[in-house]
């Protein structure tokens, strides 16, 4: 019959109930990281496609008006501009993975210290 090494036990124990503090601490120290935070990072996504994608779909419109081609200026400037904003969002994005990413391992870090 095995029986379980109660300092084996203990240590997963003592194990968890750190991983659960090192949660709440973080969870205090970013508060002001609420759900409102999450709905603003949508908006800031979506208006950095938006935005540029509108801009060439008008810039392609005036120039269909004023200047006819053989092609379509507003198709090239509305998926141009959607490119565009595609890349700002991703470009915005990948920077505030990192910001967080720099925090976990701040307080990874901060952790280790105690």
């Amino acid at each position: 019959m095995n029986t379980p090494d109660p300092d084996q036990k203990d240590s997963h124990w003592e194990e968890q109930v750190g991983e659960k503090e090192t949660r709440k601490l973080r969870a205090r120290r970013n508060r002001e990281r609420s759900v409102w935070f999450g709905f603003g990072t949508f908006g800031v996504v979506g208006w950095s496609v938006v935005v540029p994608t509108l801009l060439g779909l008008f810039a392609g419109i005036w120039l269909d008006r004023n200047f006819p081609a053989p092609f379509s200026w507003t198709l090239m400037l509305f998926m141009g501009g959607l490119m565009l904003g595609c890349y700002n969002a991703w470009r915005w994005l990948y920077y505030e993975s990192g910001v967080i990413e720099e925090e976990r391992k701040n307080d990874d870090e901060d952790g280790e210290k105690k």
